[in-house]
């Protein structure tokens, strides 16, 4: 009788020790560990000097926006002469999403599903100022495509809506 009693208050015990070993994580998981589902704070660049090195260099006119409020952000900007002239220009919009303006002399067909991330050409077109564009979906992004920039494919992407990109699309001055 003794050790069946012995045994009982050993699995008893053992059962206790992993409840306040569980107590203990979930304390140490919800107060120690923070939890900041936002997403990060995106740092603001200045794009003004790489914008002007690929207007010197490029032969298109390169693209990029005036007027936008504030409250877009510009967080990247990349000029690659060596790879196709292509150039790149990044923004989180005032909702947090993305848009880029992406330009190249690449082969379009093979450029535009790489900067719409494998979005298709839909039948519908935009008119943005005194250019037509044509819109693309069903890829990671959503896109604008403006094919008759001379010499250059242009392409305003990303996971904003496309109102957001046609925002974009009419703040951009090809220089």
């Amino acid at each position: 009788m003794a050790a069946s009693n012995g045994r009982q208050k050993t699995a008893r015990d053992m059962i206790l020790s992993l409840a306040l070993i569980g107590i203990a994580a979930l304390v140490v998981y919800f107060l120690a560990i923070p939890h900041d589902d936002d997403a990060p704070d995106l740092k603001r660049v200045d794009y003004r000097v790489e914008l002007l090195t690929a207007r010197r260099a490029v032969s298109y006119p390169v693209a990029a926006p005036e007027g936008l409020p504030s409250t877009w952000k510009a967080t990247s900007v990349r000029f690659q002469g060596e790879n196709s002239d292509r150039w790149h220009l990044g923004f989180q919009t005032p909702d947090g999403q993305y848009v880029q303006v992406e330009q190249s002399t690449q082969k379009p067909a093979d450029f535009i599903d790489e900067a719409g991330q494998g979005a298709s050409a839909t039948k519908r077109t935009d008119r943005i100022g005194d250019r037509t564009w044509t819109r693309y979906t069903g890829g990671r992004y959503d896109a604008l495509v403006l094919q008759d920039t001379p010499g250059s494919t242009t392409v305003v992407a990303g996971t904003a809506s496309f109102t957001e990109l046609k925002k974009m699309a009419a703040a951009l001055k090809m220089r």
